[in-house]
Parts: structure tokens; sequence; C-alpha cells
């Protein structure tokens, strides 16, 4: 692990009673990372993000925010976080302007540094036109851009954004997803969710929690790999040999679809298109169709989880276990 990552996460474990949530958790978050955090309810995905912010304690473990253990000093450590709720924590009856100086006070920014503060976060987030609007007035999408801005405004080293586009239109989410992309170039970000195709969207690493264990930790172009063809469909006129299909070289294991239909398993790295078709062409089965096939990001979840994918709209998330906190207690 890098002595200089933003978040440190070892060997993270917390019990409830007898019941271990999470079990031996090890990560690590980059400057210009986003990572995606994955997992179905109940994995352990929320309580794993409620000791990372400090809400909760772990049984044993340790995590550092930018080098500072946040148990020895959760003061300093919180400082350098910034978080997103579901639901942004928004008063609806202040301008954007008297928001977001409410909550440079609450983030404790000196007097003489918040106009600038206040003046980078809203250009970042693109909320300088609309400074003077009451939140109220604003569509969910600038809502969004509201809470990523308190979020921002005190340049916390890491920011940790729970479910930032459910309920928004196609150009919201297109907006909010750029902007995220554009933090993730000067902060760590995490970003919780429940949308795979936000993950493969906006994030350059993702895991999944699984019954308290991280069952996947890689980059989004190892996701990519993982995701290739690793099965050919085949189709004959007559029915196949399998002896003879699974006695070439890289076919791993075969499955009969019905109808002449066949799933050839093979290892990702040595695809043996090319010797099953001469092998349907040269035995006479009479070749119809060899067509790769692909896993989906949703397919790999499932394999992984042994559940359903979730769902597009929020189920588990940070907002209810964890209220949102400017201070610095």
């Amino acid at each position: 692990m890098n002595a200089t990552s933003l978040i440190r996460v070892d060997q993270l474990v917390r019990y409830y009673g007898d019941h271990c949530a999470v079990n031996n958790v090890s990560f690590t978050l980059e400057k210009g990372e986003i990572l995606g955090f994955l997992g179905p309810n109940g994995a352990g995905k929320s309580t794993t993000m409620q000791m990372i912010c400090g809400n909760l304690a772990p049984t044993s473990g340790q995590v550092t925010i930018n080098g500072i253990d946040i148990l020895d000093n959760p003061r300093e450590a919180k400082r350098e976080l910034g978080y997103l709720p579901e639901t942004p924590p928004v008063y609806r009856e202040l301008t954007v302007d008297e928001y977001l100086g409410y909550c440079a006070q609450l983030h404790r920014i000196p007097r003489n540094r918040q106009k600038q503060a206040l003046d980078h976060a809203k250009e970042r987030c693109g909320l300088t036109d609309v400074a003077d609007r009451l939140i109220n007035n604003l569509s969910k999408g600038y809502q969004q851009r509201v809470g990523i801005a308190q979020a921002i405004l005190h340049t916390p080293a890491v920011i940790i954004l729970d479910e930032p586009t459910v309920g928004l239109d196609p150009i919201q989410i297109r907006e909010i997803r750029g902007l995220i992309r554009e933090l993730g170039k000067e902060h760590g970000i995490i970003l919780s969710t429940h949308i795979l195709p936000e993950v493969q969207e906006s994030c350059t690493r993702v895991q999944i929690i699984h019954q308290g264990r991280l069952v996947l930790n890689d980059s989004i172009d190892g996701l990519a790999q993982q995701m290739r063809a690793s099965s050919l469909q085949l189709t004959t006129r007559k029915p196949a040999e399998l002896v003879k299909l699974s006695g070439l070289a890289g076919v791993q294991s075969i499955d009969e679809l019905g109808d002449n239909r066949y799933r050839v398993f093979h290892d990702k790295e040595a695809n043996p298109a090319e010797s099953v078709a001469e092998t349907a062409v040269t035995q006479g089965w009479g070749l119809l169709e060899l067509v790769p096939e692909r896993r989906s990001m949703e397919q790999i979840f499932i394999d992984i989880t042994g559940h359903h994918a979730p769902p597009l709209p929020a189920g588990e998330g940070l907002s209810s276990p964890m209220t949102p906190k400017f201070s610095q207690d």
C-alpha cells in the first residue's frame, strides 16, 4: 500500500453481536482515482462507509484519511472528507450563496477565505449563474450540484458521493457524471451506487463487497477484460460430438442448450473458435453459427455475489444511518 494514499483501510472488521458485518477489508484510494463501491443489500457496504467517515468505530483495523488516523485524530481526519448523501442536505428556503456561506462557517473556513472558497466551488459545479436563486426553485440536477458544492467547499482530499444521479433525467445524469470525472482529477472519490452503468461511465476502479468481504477489487480496464468473451455459442445442423469438442485446446466445459446449440466455455487467453469451427466442418456436423459471447457487468455482479443485480432506484444508502455532518466534531 502506498504510504501517501488518500485513504488506507487496513484489515477492517466490524461485529454486531455475533454477526460479522465487515470481515478483514483492506483497500486504498489514491489521488485521481474514482472508486465505485458496490454490494448487495446487507453486504456490509454502508457499515464500511460509516467506519471510513468516522461515524462508526471498527471492532478492529485501521482507517487513515490523507495519512491521519480517523480514530486517533477524528477532527483532523474529517477535515479531509467531503460527503454528499443520497438526499442532498440543502436548505431549500435559502439561496445558493446563503446556503454555501452557512456551510463555509460550519466547515470553519476563515472569514477572509470564505468568498474565495464559495466562488471556487460554484465555478467548479456550474452554479455561478444561479447563486442568487432559492434552492427550492432549482431543478433536482442543480440541487445535486449544490450538494456537491458543499462537499468540496473546504477542498477536502477525499469526496464521498452516495447515489449522486438517482432521480435525475438523462441530460442531468450526463452533466453530473462529467462533473464527477472532473473532480476526480484533483481529489480521490468514492462513488457508492447501485447503478452498474454509473460505475462503467464514471469510475476508474471498482470493488464489490459481499457478505462482509471484498470479492472484487479491480480497475475498470481489468473489469473490461473480464467482460470480454469467455464463451462461444455453437449451433450445428447435426448433433455435435461433445467428446471431440471437449478435447480441443482451451475448451473448459460445454453446456447443451438444446436443438443442437451449445455453449462452449474456454480460457480467456486461448480462444478456440478457429479449432471449433474447423472441427465442426471436418466432422460434418453442419456449422450454422459460432458467436462469441460477452459477460455484462450485471452478469459479473450476479456471478460473484449470487444476487440479482442492484435495481436502478436507490436501495441501501448512506443517508439513513449517516446524517450529513459539516462540523469538525
